[in-house]
């Protein structure tokens, strides 16, 4: 669903009557598989970081003070299911953003002759690989791994995927700017955001630890 919504806004272009004939590049059936194969990515990505801010959520509010001691066991057992389905969804979206950036290395051979030429775009991409390819491996070092960490990092994360297919688009110029002009003012609910997000962390740190089975 979370995809499918991507996909949805990313084709409404076609009603705004000011855009014209596509560029050359754009007339090309790698356009559906390239771009389709890195939306599902970021859905499944998506997915994982509201899968981190729900668990967040659970993390602030597992107090016995506040919900009594068979209730926190509830809300445990509901993080540890909560951070499997996290898991799962961490690595196909891994999964499909490392096939998408793939394919669009082998359009870019069709288009510029080149498969990698450090495009903001492609940059970005690698950025956003790495990231993930570190959130998914963290739970084989067992000194760092925890349900908390695992919960931050897959929120945090999808910052970088917020910044390719946002910031990019708004902010850098190169080959996959194709409607660039004045940058667009980040709007004043992003800081809110950021600010609550901040405190909810802050939150769910007090109660990180859960108890052993």
């Amino acid at each position: 669903m979370f995809a499918g919504v991507f996909l949805f806004s990313a084709h409404l272009g076609w009603l705004d009557p000011q855009i014209t004939t596509v560029v050359p590049v754009l007339k090309s059936y790698w356009l559906l598989i390239h771009v389709s194969v890195l939306t599902a990515s970021y859905g499944f990505l998506g997915l994982s970081a509201i899968l981190g801010i729900l668990t967040l959520i659970l993390f602030a509010i597992k107090d016995r003070r506040l919900v009594g001691e068979e209730r926190v066991k509830k809300i445990e057992y509901s993080i540890r299911e909560a951070l499997k389905i996290n898991e799962l969804s961490l690595i196909v979206g891994l999964s499909l953003i490392i096939i998408g950036n793939f394919l669009g290395a082998i359009w870019a051979n069709e288009s510029w002759g080149r498969y990698w030429g450090w495009d903001p775009k492609e940059t970005w991409t690698a950025v956003s690989i790495a990231v993930y390819a570190a959130i998914v491996h963290l739970k084989y070092i067992k000194d760092w791994y925890s349900p908390f960490k695992m919960a931050v990092l897959s929120v945090l994360g999808y910052f970088s995927i917020l910044m390719t297919y946002f910031g990019v688009n708004y902010y850098l110029s190169g080959l996959h700017s194709y409607a660039t002009g004045d940058p667009f003012p980040i709007p004043v609910w992003v800081y809110w955001a950021l600010g609550v997000l901040t405190l909810l962390i802050i939150l769910a740190f007090r109660n990180r630890k859960l108890e052993e089975n």
